[in-house]
């Protein structure tokens, strides 16, 4: 199990400081979302990419993948009916993944609540249909560029399609495809009735990805959320891939936020660890 950080934290740093930054205080890995690095993935050429890459790797950090897909764009949509759009996003998509290959990651977090939900007269039966028509032509790149997309199930407050781990399932199964996955979010979780450490036990097999943040919408450690017991749940589990924090609250400032949390995150490791 490996820690990494989402770069948007870091607002107005360039990417190296980033990079020497988060290994500094303890990270290996660096998840990237795409508007951070230009209005749309398809401004970053192959050069960009490959410097971007070779910063990190300079850095010591290796560049875990992209999430935020869809943030700050116009156009697209997950679970739009006008096949058009569906097409377009499809695309985007596929575009995403050659991007997050090329720069060395190996997941996309499919997250994106505004570009997700549910549209007037479209049932969530409906929507599954068409999330599915719009991932599909997106499978055999994913698999030739070996990256894995993880459906990220979020609160209510959030979207009101795909709330639940359950219900992000439904969509991974109707995909039947390897390189398409489950995702786990504490924030996300603690909006369920089944209690996070439960929902970890049950899933945590099935997950690509973990992001580790507290209900505040702060950092591990900086909220009432026990972080002991969750990574005893992702041993109980078998869960040993990537742990990343994931904040929305950037207070006080960039450097306490991850710093403080790598440090609590490695403390509740040991502690959940056999002695």
């Amino acid at each position: 199990m490996r820690f990494a950080i989402c770069n948007e934290l870091f607002e107005g740093w360039d990417f190296e400081r980033v990079c020497h930054y988060v290994k500094s205080v303890g990270y290996d890995g660096l998840e990237v979302a795409p508007f951070t690095l230009a209005p749309l993935i398809t401004d970053v050429g192959a050069a960009e990419r490959g410097r971007l890459r070779r910063a990190a790797t300079a850095a010591g950090v290796h560049i875990v993948g992209l999430h935020w897909l869809l943030a700050k764009t116009e156009g697209f949509y997950l679970t739009s009916p006008d096949r058009a759009v569906r097409r377009k996003t499809s695309d985007y998509l596929v575009a995403l993944t050659e991007a997050c290959r090329d720069l060395g990651g190996e997941l996309m977090v499919f997250g994106s609540p505004k570009q997700r939900a549910l549209l007037p007269g479209i049932s969530t039966d409906a929507a599954i249909d068409l999330a599915a028509e719009t991932f599909q032509p997106v499978l055999s790149t994913l698999a030739s560029a070996g990256v894995t997309l993880c459906v990220e199930p979020l609160s209510r407050e959030e979207t009101d399609f795909l709330n639940t781990c359950d219900e992000a399932l439904a969509l991974v199964h109707r995909l039947n495809h390897p390189n398409v996955v489950l995702h786990l979010d504490v924030k996300a979780m603690a909006s369920e009735p089944t209690p996070v450490t439960e929902l970890i036990r049950r899933h945590g097999a099935l997950a690509g990805h973990f992001h580790a943040n507290d209900p505040n919408l702060r950092g591990p450690g900086f909220g009432d959320t026990d972080f002991v017991p969750i990574f005893q749940a992702l041993g109980d589990a078998g869960y040993d891939k990537w742990v990343s924090v994931e904040v929305f609250d950037f207070s006080p400032d960039p450097e306490t936020v991850a710093r403080q949390s790598v440090e609590y995150m490695k403390r509740c490791r040991l502690e959940e660890l056999p002695a």
